[in-house]
């Protein structure tokens, strides 16, 4: 956990019923199992929550209402997208269904009554194929990193992972055979199973006889230290300004895995499966398709070409 969640944990934890509140609920999510992150998650946005009941003298849960849930929405709203306010929306009604779950009292719970901030949906871009196949061509051959970034592009949208998944895979975590890669550490701590081709296995095994161990981390730097997430974004972008094209985001390898598969055939319930979704609405974001997509499908599918 880092420096400054650890500090919002400690800053959260005093005096006010309202503070022990939260506090036993932070032990919950952590005792559930939650991912750090997840739970770093809920830290930083009930103090948030805390700092501001606590300012207009709301000491207990209990003393909160449903007017004063929405002015905090309101309130945060000014300096955050829906998005974000929507973010701080779905942490306030977890801590207030646990209240009513574990710590029972004669008390409504006002969250009820507070409607769920709007969010228009919104695309998620895919990494460009074409500024991918530029930054491939920057990757020396024969050299240790070259092998390794052309590798670690071509694994990034093969796999469909979180970057987060991706840096934390190691050597044996990858059937070189038949190219299936375990996914140990995936969201929620679930396991799972992607996948790479041949192509990318071929650029996997280059990159590895570069090494000497054969157990580890599987993605390493020159001095065999484990890729971190932000090293691995340090490696995306300066291959894209290598290659004079705008840098993706991490995230998006993970959109162009999702639309180009589907594209491609795959059926939305095995994707959900491969990218370790827990239902198929989370999908949607990914999987905007483009006029020329749905002319396609009718094509192959339309009633009248296809069965009169």
């Amino acid at each position: 956990m880092s420096e400054l969640k650890k500090s919002l944990l400690i800053r959260i934890l005093p005096q006010t019923d309202l503070g022990r509140s939260v506090a036993s609920f932070l032990v919950d999510r952590q005792a559930r199992g939650l991912s750090p992150h997840t739970v770093d998650f809920y830290a930083a946005e009930l103090h948030y929550l805390q700092a501001y009941l606590e300012k207009r003298g709301i000491s207990s849960v209990q003393d909160t209402s449903p007017d004063l849930l929405r002015r905090y929405l309101l309130d945060i709203g000014r300096h955050r997208n829906p998005g974000g306010v929507h973010v701080a929306y779905r942490a306030m009604r977890a801590f207030e269904w646990y209240m009513v779950e574990y710590e029972p009292t004669d008390w409504s719970n006002p969250i009820v009554k507070v409607a769920a901030p709007r969010v228009l949906f919104q695309a998620l871009e895919p990494v460009s194929l074409s500024d991918l196949r530029a930054m491939l061509g920057t990757c020396k051959r024969h050299a240790f990193t070259g092998d390794r970034d052309r590798a670690l592009l071509l694994a990034l949208l093969d796999t469909g992972c979180r970057a987060s998944e991706f840096v934390a895979l190691n050597v044996l975590d990858v059937n070189m055979t038949i190219g299936a890669v375990i996914i140990r550490s995936g969201k929620g701590g679930k396991f799972r199973t992607a996948f790479v081709g041949a192509s990318t296995r071929r650029e996997v095994l280059r990159y590895l006889r570069h090494r000497t161990e054969e157990t580890g981390p599987l993605w390493v730097t020159p001095e065999g230290a484990r890729i971190t997430y932000w090293g691995l974004r340090s490696i995306v972008r300066r291959r894209a300004r290598c290659a004079g094209v705008d840098a993706p985001s991490l995230h998006s390898f993970r959109r162009g895995f999702a639309i180009t598969s589907l594209r491609n055939g795959v059926d939305v319930f095995s994707l959900q499966r491969l990218m370790g979704h827990s239902d198929l609405s989370i999908l949607r974001r990914y999987l905007t398709q483009t006029d020329a997509d749905l002319e396609q499908a009718h094509r192959r599918a339309g009633p009248v070409d296809n069965t009169l």
